[in-house]
């Protein structure tokens, strides 16, 4: 049986609009380009550090 892998749902709620460019980019990376879209990603630190950088525009949902 193969080893399930943890993984984090992201839900962007706020906009990067008129937020500092970075930010953006790290919606974009996400995968996040409108709002209440949702997606799954691996939980990992990249992933963890990315989600800490734009705190302010997501909610994260742990599985």
């Amino acid at each position: 049986m193969a080893k399930k892998e943890k993984t984090i749902t992201i839900k962007l709620v706020k906009s990067s609009f008129g937020r500092k460019p970075n930010q953006g980019k790290t919606l974009k990376a996400l995968g996040l380009s409108k709002i209440n879209q949702v997606v799954t990603r691996p939980d990992n630190e990249a992933v963890r550090g990315m989600v800490a950088t734009v705190s302010h525009l997501i909610e994260v949902l742990e599985d």
